[in-house]
């Protein structure tokens, strides 16, 4: 799981990795703001937070998050946010098996769906989930305060 060491490093990715405007910035990666986050993740067990490395060197990101339901006989899911491979690290099969990984962890906690959202700009993104067998089912909405 994710510490508060590696708060740089995600939000690095973050920044990054995004297609839209953020506020977010590597230099504000310390703050009590991305602190507190990752507190209420670590707090909840229904939130996990996940840094990848390889050979002690971090190289990419997810969260998970497993939520209850009343549809579909009570059947809870799993939903993947965050997911970021950093740029050299890329197109070297990382992405899909912290995908595998995210999957399986989802199962194990029963999960009946996984389920995540992508911005519609991010085409290669779509392309890769597909690979993996996300189907495109929903159009996804978001309100902002």
């Amino acid at each position: 799981n994710a510490k508060s060491a590696d708060l740089p490093f995600i939000v690095g990715l973050i920044v990054e990795d995004s297609v839209v405007a953020t506020n977010d910035s590597v230099a504000d990666a310390r703050t009590p703001d991305y602190d507190r986050a990752l507190a209420a993740i670590d707090a909840d067990t229904n939130q996990e937070m996940f840094v990848v490395d390889r050979d002690g060197m971090p190289i990419g990101c997810f969260q998970l998050s497993y939520l209850p339901g009343l549809m579909r006989r009570g059947m809870w899911r799993g939903l993947i946010e965050v997911v970021h491979v950093s740029a050299n690290e890329r197109n070297q099969g990382i992405g899909a098996e912290m995908m595998r990984w995210a999957l399986q962890r989802c199962r194990e906690r029963g999960c009946g769906m996984v389920q995540l959202t992508s911005n519609k700009k991010r085409l290669d993104a779509h392309r890769f989930y597909e690979r993996l067998g996300f189907e495109k089912s929903h159009e996804g909405f978001k309100f902002y305060f």
